[in-house]
């Protein structure tokens, strides 16, 4: 017995020491990949020496002889700390995901195949200006520079994810830093979601109620729906409000309804500022990924320094401040999409009927290879109006009736994509005129830009608007026939058309994604916006004061208050507050007085340490189920993951008789408002003791509203997860100036997913002490120490100096890397 405890004891022991060297040697490998920031590298394709030095915040600040030598450093530190990062974009959009990730990616690789941003973004690379192809070539090289150390130096293949993936790297071409911009553009719309659904909605409502759930923004010129089913004849309406909503496949990069681009930017003039100087404050909103999709720059150009969020894959300064000028970006709801509903010709299906009879699609074969598979051929069709998608893809098939095919119409997809071109010039202008005037050459995606120089302030719609006809049968809201004439493109305004606002006489602008304009169809804009609700806070905010501060626009930036819950809870609550009999303690209607007592004396703040928040999210939830579920079934009703405020608003408030919603069809009693509102409140607090437990009073919302910053590949993997992952306990709610978007999914319907990876403050009366931080870290590598360490001054509200002064960031560098030419066979530049 002895002898057997003896040798279980060795070999318990040999397993632990072989464990443990295992675990010593893959942490080896993985920290091989860290950058070294403080060392001298030869590099090719270099005319004269670089140097990078990164801040304490391991932000870098690059110094050059020439703008291309800058460009090429950039592309270097981009792919130091963002490697992986970059070929993943560069891979969603080539469609070649599956080449690693085997068939759970094919539906993503498909749709990318059949859009072919990639093609389009090769195509656009020769109508860019000599500067912006200079640029590209050179951030290209700086990218392949760093390829080449990593390969030379025995730097642990460049990322630690290539320990589990192929490490063979292409290199970097300027057509795949065209594609990155091509997919943002895709990542930041979302109307071709919004017109499926209005259509399924239309196949299901009266028109009446069809504005009750899918209301318009506040004010004139609403036109009315066509009825769907009148459009398109042989539309399968049971068809249609059956289609089951599908779990999106990885790495998918179309958003769903709700969480497309948002963001908050404004800005005052001298007069309106306590200091004189203009100011700018900016946060755009996109999903939540760890690392985060920004990642913070100085460059030191010809004309002078700029500093601010960069995207890795792309050579720009994409939102930040120069010497002279600064600017901020929030999406502009443009509506830059529209579905086209195909005929096939009947005796060839390679036909599509157009407004001179049949005409044949193009068509080519794309082969898709598959990690562990045989590779599979799709065919990729366009029709004039554009690319032919599947009926699966943005579930297009429920609205697209037997023997037709639908296309997609987008802007971004055009050859001539000079955005990048319009990007460089706008940071490298002198004056805000210099800066509208860069912004003209924008196509998509479309944006608000905001603009201050150092005494005016302006705001521009960028971006191509497609021109559509007066006549045209569903003005863009909802899939129209392709074969008739009125429903297509006829080219796009001239970007003088789009709106502008310069010098207000009130000194302050902005956007929170709000209706902007009220121009008449087809000038309109658009149909759909982002916001009918921060607005409100904002401008009470911006004008609850004569003059501001930097401060001022910092407060407002982190602003929790909902004006949501201010304006819906008196409204719903109206009937059930300080109502009913005393209750005993452990009932429901003891647990509903309770509640309504919290959110009685609640001030609408959705702070992280409050119950409140959490009550009444989960009551307007139930409420809104409640309401529709009935009229719309169980699988429509699913469409409608978040609060609609203005629905909630119209039905408690009667509008055009929307109180209808609130008796239950199928019951043969008559249900008040006040009836549902105080089931829905049950519900709620059921589910929140089944999903929490405790008391009311010890709920927190940050519990229930945690930040989910997740690494999209090593993020599903057990024990890695852990160490790969970020989580925040965070302020804010879908409708508040610090916009935390919820899932809306269960089990957890209120995880944030969806905010400001960003947040840039700027004072032109001393530039120096304007202030930006990201969500994360600056470092894609989840051993280095910059990988979250600027996450926990973001949770809390708090900013990182946004200086030019290179005395200040050389003074508690954490590196300076110095990058020297070494002899080139080839020409720089070829």
């Amino acid at each position: 017995m002895a002898t057997i405890f003896r040798w279980l004891l060795r070999l318990s022991t040999l397993a632990f020491v072989l464990a443990a060297l295992s675990a010593a040697g893959l942490f080896w490998f993985a920290t091989r990949s860290l950058p070294d920031y403080d060392e001298t590298i030869e590099v090719a394709r270099l005319a004269a020496p670089v140097e990078i030095v990164r801040d304490n915040a391991n932000v870098p600040h690059i110094f050059g002889e020439s703008d291309r030598d800058v460009y090429f450093g950039l592309g270097l530190v981009h792919a130091q700390d963002r490697m992986w990062q970059m070929l993943m974009l560069r891979r969603v959009a080539q469609g070649r995901l599956s080449e690693l990730f085997g068939p759970r990616t094919l539906e993503t690789d498909d749709l990318l195949r059949r859009l072919d941003l990639y093609g389009a973004a090769a195509q656009s690379v020769e109508v860019q200006d000599d500067y912006t192809k200079a640029a590209l070539q050179a951030y290209a090289d700086g990218v392949n520079a760093w390829l080449v150390a990593v390969n030379a130096g025995a730097r642990g293949r460049g990322a630690p994810e290539f320990w589990i993936f192929e490490p063979t790297i292409a290199p970097w071409q300027p057509a795949d830093s065209l594609a990155v911009v091509k997919l943002m553009s895709l990542r930041l719309s979302d109307h071709v979601a919004n017109e499926v659904l209005r259509a399924r909605v239309a196949l299901a409502l009266p028109g009446e109620r069809l504005l009750d759930i899918l209301p318009e923004a506040p004010g004139p010129g609403i036109a009315a729906l066509p009825d769907y089913a009148a459009l398109l004849p042989g539309i399968d309406r049971t068809h249609a409000l059956a289609w089951p909503k599908r779990a999106q496949p990885p790495f998918w990069p179309a958003p769903e309804r709700g969480l497309a681009g948002a963001s908050n930017a404004w800005a005052a003039a001298p007069d309106r500022s306590a200091a004189g100087g203009t100011l700018l404050a900016n946060d755009p909103h996109l999903g939540f990924a760890a690392p985060t999709i920004w990642y913070l720059a100085r460059l030191e150009l010809a004309s002078g320094g700029v500093i601010g969020a960069t995207i890795p894959g792309m050579p720009a300064i994409v939102i930040g401040r120069s010497e002279r000028i600064g600017w901020g970006v929030t999406s502009s709801y443009l509506d830059d999409q529209d579905v086209f509903i195909e005929k096939l010709n009947p005796d060839n299906p390679e036909e599509v009927l157009t407004p001179e009879g049949w005409t044949p699609v193009t068509t080519r074969p794309s082969i898709i290879n598959i990690a562990g598979q045989a590779p599979v051929t799709i065919t990729l069709r366009w029709s004039e109006n554009g690319p032919i998608l599947t009926g699966s893809q943005f579930d297009l098939g429920a609205v697209t009736p037997p023997g037709h095919v639908a296309a997609l119409g987008w802007t971004a997809l055009s050859p001539n994509d000079t955005s990048m071109t319009a990007s460089l010039r706008l940071m490298r202008a002198q004056t805000l005129d210099e800066a509208l005037e860069a912004s003209e050459l924008y196509i998509a995606p479309s944006q608000n830009l905001t603009v201050v120089d150092g005494e005016r302030i302006a705001m521009a719609v960028i971006g191509a608007m497609p021109r559509r006809d007066a006549r045209h049968q569903s003005l863009g809201r909802v899939p129209a026939p392709g074969w008739r004439v009125e429903n297509r493109w006829q080219g796009r305004f001239p970007a003088s058309d789009n709106p502008r606002f310069v010098d207000p006489p009130g000194g302050i602008l902005g956007n929170t994604n709000n209706k902007t304009v009220d121009r008449p169809f087809p000038n309109h804009l658009s149909f759909d916006w982002g916001d009918s609700q921060r607005v409100f806070r904002w401008q009470f905010l911006m004008q609850n004061r004569e003059v501001h501060t930097r401060e001022s626009f910092i407060e407002a930036q982190l602003d929790t208050v909902s004006y949501t819950a201010r304006s819906l809870l008196p409204l719903i609550a109206a009937d059930l507050w300080f109502t009913g009999e005393a209750a005993p303690e452990g009932t429901p209607e003891r647990q509903r007085q309770r509640a309504l007592l919290l959110l009685a004396e609640w001030n609408g703040e959705m702070n992280e340490h409050l119950p409140e928040p959490l009550i009444y999210a989960a009551w307007m939830r139930a409420l809104q189920d409640r309401l529709i579920r009935d009229e719309l079934g169980p699988v429509l009703a699913a469409e409608f993951p978040h609060v609609e405020p203005l629905f909630l608003e119209r039905v408690f408030r009667d509008i055009d008789g929307a109180s209808v919603w609130c008796d239950v069809v199928q019951s043969a009693p008559v249900e008040t408002c006040t009836d549902i509102a105080r089931q829905a409140l049950d519900d709620a607090l059921v589910w929140i003791s089944e999903k929490y437990g405790g008391e009311l009073e010890s709920l927190r919302w940050g519990d229930a509203h945690e930040a989910r910053h997740d690494h999209e590949v090593l993020g599903e993997i057990p024990v890695l997860r852990w160490l790969v992952n970020i989580r925040q306990s965070t302020s804010g709610g879908d409708q508040t100036l610090m916009r935390g978007r919820t899932s809306g999914v269960d089990p957890d319907p209120f995880l944030n997913v969806h905010g400001a990876g960003y947040r840039g403050v700027y004072d032109f009366a001393d530039p120096d002490s304007s202030v930006f931080i990201i969500a994360t870290g600056q470092s894609g590598h989840p051993l280095s120490r910059h990988y979250d360490d600027l996450g926990e001054l973001w949770r809390r509200g708090e900013y990182i100096p946004m200086s030019l002064d290179p005395d200040l960031a050389r003074a508690a560098a954490v590196g300076v890397t110095r990058l020297v030419p070494k002899t080139d066979p080839e020409p720089v530049g070829q």
